[in-house]
């Protein structure tokens, strides 16, 4: 099988990549920077004649149509992941535009499956503080979840017209070789920097992507048995077991005061608002606080085909090794996760 993946040199593109190609599969990775590709996949241990690059914009009608052409199943990653307030304008381009563009060629190519990577975080703020996969779409105001909620309802209608869509929803993700070093990863390092003292209540759920990126690979094949919305593996995770299990895998003890996230909301929209027009990137986003604030659970992840996530407190570990392995990272910050060994090979996804 041939699987165009868009987004593939990203967080969760890249190791479903590495997923996919581990499963027998082939892969076509549509790119704007194609040299970029290589950087993403070779510290997962895929071999770059595995895999077939293009590149092209998933903005652009033409390169998306090419792209399609000949893929037996299409898995839609391309995304902007981000609450800067800079990225406004980016962020409702490819995050919305880019569904629209790519879930219509793959349909209008009779592709025999397409998986559009959507996130808990379209469906904010959820009923009862719970997400389910046949929550309503979210009607948040902040961009990049307003930009998912939209790309939702594309997929929706997709769904609701008889196309072999099916929809993951993963939770907030970290885990080890961050191409690049995105919302979630860039959160911790920043918190690990002494640069985040004050968190707001609340919580969120989280897991590792690279069961998310099992279950991707997973879905390409197995029988829907009429399920086409799939919640990510992982699980809720206030933030002070958040922050006390950064405390727990790295020995530090980072003092942090929490406040109530509402409470906050005010003050990270003047930071959303400052940000626009201060050069360097301030780590307390309005979107984050949102986030917390809403304090959603995800549902039932029976669906996932029995896939078992990796417990918090290892992704946490290996994440925080990996930003140390990297140079992101000093050992003084890192503390006891810089001596430890990373718990499970980029190359093997956990089993589905």
């Amino acid at each position: 099988m041939l699987v165009l993946i868009t987004g593939g040199t990203g967080l969760v593109g890249a190791h479903t990549a590495a997923a996919v190609v581990a499963a027998g599969h082939r892969v076509r990775i549509m790119a704007r920077d194609a040299t970029g590709v290589d950087r993403a996949l070779s510290p997962l241990g895929v071999p770059p004649d595995l895999i077939e690059v293009m590149a092209g914009d998933v903005t652009d009608e033409k390169d998306v149509t090419a792209a399609v052409r000949g893929s037996d199943a299409v898995l839609h990653a391309a995304s902007v992941y981000s609450f800067d307030a800079r990225r406004h304008g980016e962020t409702r381009r490819i995050n919305v535009r880019g569904t629209e563009l790519v879930l219509a060629a793959a349909r209008s190519a009779g592709v025999a499956r397409t998986i559009y990577v959507s996130t808990f975080g379209a469906m904010l703020p959820a009923p009862g503080g719970l997400v389910v996969p046949w929550s309503p779409v979210g009607n948040a105001k902040e961009t990049y979840l307003a930009s998912k909620a939209a790309a939702e309802r594309i997929a929706r209608r997709h769904q609701e017209e008889g196309a072999p869509v099916v929809i993951s929803y993963p939770p907030a993700l970290l885990g080890p070789h961050d191409p690049k070093l995105g919302d979630q990863t860039s959160r911790l390092r920043y918190m690990l920097r002494g640069m985040m003292p004050i968190w707001p209540t609340g919580g969120f759920p989280v897991g590792d992507v690279r069961d998310t990126a099992a279950l991707h690979a997973a879905l390409l094949t197995v029988p829907s048995d009429g399920l086409d919305r799939y919640i990510g593996p992982g699980r809720y995770v206030s933030t002070r077991e958040y922050v006390d299990t950064v405390r727990a895998v790295t020995g530090r003890s980072l003092p942090t005061l929490f406040l109530p996230a509402r409470t906050m909301l005010p003050f990270a929209r003047l930071v959303d608002v400052a940000q626009r027009v201060w050069p360097w990137h301030i780590p307390a986003e309005y979107g984050a606080c949102y986030v917390c604030a809403c304090d959603a659970r995800s549902g039932d992840t029976a669906p996932a085909r029995g896939l078992v996530p990796r417990p918090f407190s290892r992704t946490l570990a290996d994440t925080v090794r990996w930003l140390h392995d990297t140079g992101r990272l000093t050992a003084a910050q890192a503390g006891a996760a810089a001596a430890a060994e990373l718990s499970d090979s980029a190359e093997t996804p956990a089993a589905a």
